[in-house]
């Protein structure tokens, strides 16, 4: 096995490959149309002696909001496999290929969306972001409000205007992508709809609705408001296209409060597990998280166990400054044998899970996820911030 990135002249390989796992055929003029959209450099195969592309996986350059903050990301996708390479270890090795690639490039975690969550577990990621999906008759829809200010279709949707609101939004929550206007352009607005702007009485844009309509369904593509007047302003926009629709369906964040808000709360509301995410590099992410803030020196004993970045394998000393600077310090051998018995035991999943989920300490432990002494998990949960997780893009 040889893994290398590929090269322009992979393309008819890869997507002969991309084209049998994922089940989709292309004409020759569809392929041709699309050669010019290849970026080989983001594309990694394993290929046998004969180099023929028997595995691939493509890694995407990505920042992802947490806790506030912008982190380079890598963005798994596309990963494939020819049926005579499977379960002979080609997809673990090119994951871990790509792990080390990651850490080289500083993008201290990845996510995914995966075809089967226990695939991918076993390579150390753990589901982090869940959706809410509503599906909502017209006749349980918010009743129509007046606020200050008001709502207006674009005729063209300006980026700068949308963007600046979706970045308002997004950095509230954990796993959004920080978008950039080439995103923008290529994957949120690629496909016809309609988007509208909530604009308050100074004018400023505090919300927006990206949606179409079709055969008496409205579909919510994104629905973004930054305060309870942009909502209320959007869902009786929404509501005025009663006539021609039947239902509404959404996607929301998990913490979304609108079935709270409305008359009749009986909407169909589904949970979706939707993303995993995993941590390359504890040490590196450790720096960068937004630790809350607490005494002077405080620290927890971490067993982190990780089969596939052996970097994050060991035991380590966890701890923060006043102002929630972190610090994670591997301890040398004759100190890791002391503190045997003191330290918080997880896998790099459930160190995912409590920073980058929303899963707490205490929680995992009760769940039998996590173990360690009470005191620690008290203190490292004490310092983890609250914040819900959500993505609303796909890759």
């Amino acid at each position: 096995m040889r893994i290398r990135q590929l090269a322009t002249g992979d393309y008819e390989k890869r997507m002969a490959l991309s084209q049998f796992a994922f089940q989709f055929k292309w004409t020759d003029e569809q392929l041709e149309e699309r050669r010019g959209e290849f970026r080989p450099e983001r594309d990694w195969g394993a290929f046998d002696e004969e180099d023929n592309l028997m595995s691939a996986l493509t890694l995407i350059p990505l920042e992802a909001w947490v806790h506030g903050r912008k982190l380079a990301m890598g963005g798994v996708a596309g990963v494939a496999t020819w049926p005579e390479a499977r379960r002979q270890g080609w997809v673990g090795k090119l994951l871990a290929h790509a792990l080390d690639t990651m850490r080289k490039e500083g993008r201290t975690i990845s996510m995914l969306h995966p075809f089967a969550f226990p695939f991918y577990r076993k390579f150390g990621y753990e589901m982090t972001i869940e959706r809410k999906k509503y599906e909502i008759e017209t006749h349980q829809l918010p009743p129509r409000t007046e606020v200050p200010g008001g709502v207006r279709r674009m005729a063209r949707p300006d980026v700068a205007v949308l963007g600046g609101i979706y970045e308002a939004y997004a950095s509230r929550y954990n796993g959004n992508l920080a978008r950039t206007a080439e995103w923008w352009e290529d994957r949120v607005l690629k496909n016809d709809g309609t988007a509208a702007v909530y604009r308050s009485d100074r004018g400023e844009p505090e919300g927006y609705v990206l949606y179409d309509v079709r055969n008496r369904v409205m579909t919510v593509h994104e629905l973004v408001a930054l305060n309870a007047a942009a909502s209320a302003a959007l869902w009786s926009y929404i509501g005025n296209h009663d006539s021609m629709i039947d239902k509404v369906t959404a996607l929301a964040p998990i913490d979304d409060a609108l079935p709270f808000l409305l008359a009749d709360p009986r909407i169909k509301q589904e949970i979706v597990p939707y993303f995993m995410s995993r941590i390359v590099d504890a040490e590196g992410f450790a720096k960068l998280y937004a630790w809350e803030q607490g005494p002077e020196g405080e620290d927890v004993l971490l067993e982190l166990k990780d089969e596939h970045a052996p970097w994050n394998n060991g035991r380590f000393r966890l701890s923060w400054s006043a102002d929630g600077e972190g610090r994670l310090a591997k301890l040398g051998e004759e100190e890791a044998r002391a503190i045997a018995g003191e330290a918080i035991v997880c896998g790099i999943q459930e160190l995912a899970a409590m920073l980058l989920g929303g899963r707490a300490p205490s929680w995992l432990a009760a769940v039998g996820r996590l173990s360690g002494p009470e005191a620690s998990l008290r203190r490292l949960e004490r310092r983890i911030p609250a914040r819900a997780a959500y993505l609303m893009d796909f890759f």
